[in-house]
């Protein structure tokens, strides 16, 4: 292994590691907790080192968003594998992007709510926020219905699921409703 090999190997170690300081951090005290002293001082390197890696807190917020997008397809593939019938994978679809959600407030916040820097929608998305967004439209697009784009189809039910995940989550909706939330959002959108 060369020199040039180590070092690139090292650099990507201390990004995971300021990336998952980052997640950590905001997970337990809030995106407003992360600072680039405390994230130095936590993963014991300079702040000039993290600087060296990402040029502010926004790029780290945009890093964590793409690992927690892909995070979010994954679970997404995984909850909809194997699952029979369409309109019971809309149902898995839905549960496991509100979970995901909920049992990760801050990278939630990082892929949907903060300015990471991201691109969204556009030619130059990063590849994760794409996959994300083909993870829903695998099964949501079997659902939309004659002449329904699928792809606008899966932008509909998506912001229908944002908004759950952020209403339930703000306290503006009781959570012990969210299962017949779901029920009714897949009746009523998901044509099967």
């Amino acid at each position: 292994m060369s020199v040039k090999e180590r070092k690139e190997r090292e650099r990507a170690a201390r990004e995971r590691l300021i990336v998952a300081a980052a997640r950590e951090l905001a997970e337990q005290q809030g995106w407003d907790a992360v600072t680039t002293r405390r994230l130095a001082e936590r993963i014991e390197y300079s702040q000039p080192v993290l600087y060296s890696h990402f040029g502010g807190k926004r790029e780290i917020i945009g890093a964590v968003a793409l690992e927690g997008a892909a995070e979010l397809a994954a679970a997404v593939r995984a909850a909809t594998a194997g699952v029979d019938g369409p309109r019971e994978r809309v149902a898995a679809l839905a549960r496991a992007y509100l979970d995901f959600a909920e049992r990760n407030p801050a990278v939630y916040d990082a892929i949907f709510q903060l300015d990471g820097g991201l691109a969204y929608a556009q030619e130059d998305t990063p590849e994760p926020l794409k996959d994300a967004f083909a993870a829903l439209m695998e099964t949501l697009g079997e659902v939309a219905g004659n002449g329904i784009d699928p792809g606008l189809f899966t932008e509909a039910f998506w912001a229908s699921l944002h908004g759950l995940a952020t209403l339930t989550r703000a306290g503006r909706l009781p959570a012990e409703y969210a299962e017949p939330r779901v029920e009714l959002l897949v009746d009523r959108l998901a044509v099967v």
